[in-house]
């Protein structure tokens, strides 16, 4: 692969043998490094979709911009190409494509975790401790990013005002999956489901206990799955025809 800003795009690839499902290009929250997502990218990866994670837009809009429009140009042209938001990396890839940026990229669908309806969120934290809470409930993804790969005090930045345009959501023509965090504090639930209710074609899955990093939360095997299941269905037919139907018995 020959990108232009290869040294800062991380990439968790498919084992050998099974054909490659799809490519993933993940724009990370405020503050966030590509690497936050590894847990991420490998639990994909091992079920044969390539991961790709750029620069967090909130650290630099054009170089997350051209990292994102490269790795999606240099993608297989024969699976689906789809962007994936966490946080702020969520609200920008919902400003591209409702700007008509990711046209011609290939671009199939949107995954958008614990996204933004607001500039600032509803609850800064106190201190680091307060901060791990409210990001996540997973002792395993607080230890990491208590090791480093996120700047702290970050995520209580607030965001362009034109990622957050009330008019976006109406001019998304690309489904997408809304993952969301039921006891989100960043982002309230119930603004999320406003949000969603007015995109064209959007689907959200909302997680039980889930705070606001919910691509690496303590329940992120399931979020993964929800993300796989998309996936499978997004592949098999462009109008995300169910494959697996939960029959009602009584």
């Amino acid at each position: 692969m020959n990108l232009a800003h290869e040294a800062t795009v991380t990439t968790w690839r498919e084992p050998a043998g099974p054909p490659l499902r799809a490519t993933l290009v993940v724009l990370p929250g405020r503050g966030e490094s590509p690497q936050v997502y590894e847990r991420f990218g490998r639990r994909l990866a091992s079920d044969a979709y390539r991961v790709h994670a750029v620069t967090a837009p909130s650290e630099d809009p054009a170089r997350a911009r051209a990292e994102l429009a490269d790795t999606l140009a240099a993608a297989a042209a024969d699976v689906p190409r789809v962007v994936v938001g966490s946080d702020a990396g969520a609200a920008f890839a919902a400003h591209l494509a409702a700007g008509g940026e990711l046209d011609g990229l290939g671009v199939a669908a949107l995954v958008l975790a614990g996204l933004p309806t607001a500039p600032a969120p509803v609850a800064p934290a106190a201190d680091w401790e307060d901060e791990l809470s409210i990001r996540t409930s997973c002792p395993t993804h607080q230890g990491r990013i208590t090791a480093g790969g996120v700047r702290r005090a970050a995520l209580f930045a607030s965001l362009p005002a034109q990622w957050l345009d009330p008019a976006i959501p109406a001019r998304i023509g690309l489904p997408v999956l809304g993952l969301h965090g039921r006891a989100d504090a960043v982002s309230p639930v119930d603004d999320a489901r406003r949000w969603y209710a007015v995109v064209p074609r959007a689907e959200l899955v909302t997680i039980a206990g889930g705070r606001h990093d919910a691509l690496n939360d303590a329940t992120h095997r399931t979020v993964a799955a929800v993300v796989v299941q998309f996936l499978e269905r997004l592949k098999a037919d462009a109008s995300l025809a169910p494959i697996a139907y939960a029959e009602t018995l009584r």
